[in-house]
C-alpha cells in the first residue's frame, strides 16, 4: 500500500537525561517510504567506490631503472633473443598490465542518493533505531560525559550523531570513542545512516534533514 504524503509519524523527544520532553511529527513522505533495496545498494556502492583513492600504480618496462642496451647479438647465439633487461619477463623486469592511477568515482544522480537515505531513515524509524533528542549540546568537551548521556538513553553498539556543524564540544566528546560519528545534518548520507545502529538527531538536525528531503 502506498503511504499517504500528508500523513505523519508520531516520534517522542528526549533530553539528555533519558527524559520525555515532548513529540515530533515526522512526514511520512521522508520517514514512511518502503524500504528500497536496489536502491540502497546503488548509492551505497557509490559512496564506497568514491573512498578508494586508486593511486595503485606499477613500472611498465619504460619506467623501471636500467639499462636498454641489447644483451647479446639477436643471432647465432644459440639463445633466445632479447632487447634489453627491463621487458616483464625478467626479473626486476617491468610489470605488463599493471594497475595505473585510477577514479573509481561512479556517477549517481541527486533524486536517487535522497530516495536511498529516505529509505534508510524510514527503515531505523520502523526498527525503533531512531532516537530523537531536544538537544546534543553539552556542558563540556569530555568524552566521559558524552558516554554517560549515551548510556543513559539506552543506547548501545554505533551510533550516528546529527546535529549542526558549529556543536564543537559534541565533536570533541565523541572524537575518541570508536563508536559514535558526529556529523552535521546537511553532510548525512545513506551508507553512514544505514551503517549506524543508532541514529540520534537533535531537533535542528531534524528540521535540516526534514527540509532537505521533503
Amino acid at each position: 500500500m502506498p503511504t499517504d504524503a500528508k500523513a505523519t509519524l508520531t516520534v517522542p523527544i528526549r533530553n539528555l537525561a533519558a527524559e520525555t520532553v515532548g513529540e515530533a511529527n515526522l512526514p511520512a513522505e521522508v520517514f514512511g517510504v518502503p524500504f528500497r533495496r536496489h536502491v540502497v545498494w546503488e548509492v551505497v556502492r557509490a559512496i564506497r567506490a568514491g573512498e578508494r583513492a586508486g593511486t595503485h600504480k606499477t613500472k611498465t618496462r619504460s619506467e623501471v631503472s636500467g639499462s636498454g642496451k641489447k644483451p647479446f647479438k639477436q643471432k647465432h647465439t644459440g639463445r633466445a633473443r632479447q632487447g634489453g633487461g627491463r621487458p616483464p619477463i625478467h626479473r626486476h623486469g617491468g610489470t605488463a598490465h599493471g594497475p595505473v592511477p585510477r577514479s573509481y568515482e561512479l556517477k549517481t544522480n541527486v533524486k536517487t542518493k535522497k530516495a536511498a537515505l529516505r529509505c534508510v531513515l524510514s527503515e531505523k524509524l520502523r526498527t525503533n533505531a531512531l532516537v530523537l533528542l531536544e538537544s546534543l549540546d553539552l556542558p563540556t568537551h569530555k568524552t566521559k560525559d558524552l558516554s554517560a548521556a549515551i548510556a543513559k538513553l539506552g543506547l548501545t553498539g554505533s551510533a550516528l550523531l546529527l546535529d549542526r556543524r558549529e556543536n564543537e564540544n559534541l565533536a570533541r566528546a565523541a572524537a575518541n570513542n570508536p563508536d559514535l560519528l558526529v556529523l552535521d545534518a546537511l553532510a548525512l548520507n545513506a551508507y553512514d545512516a544505514l551503517n549506524a545502529r543508532t541514529v540520534v538527531l537533535s531537533e535542528q538536525a531534524l528540521r535540516t534533514v526534514t527540509e532537505v528531503l521533503a
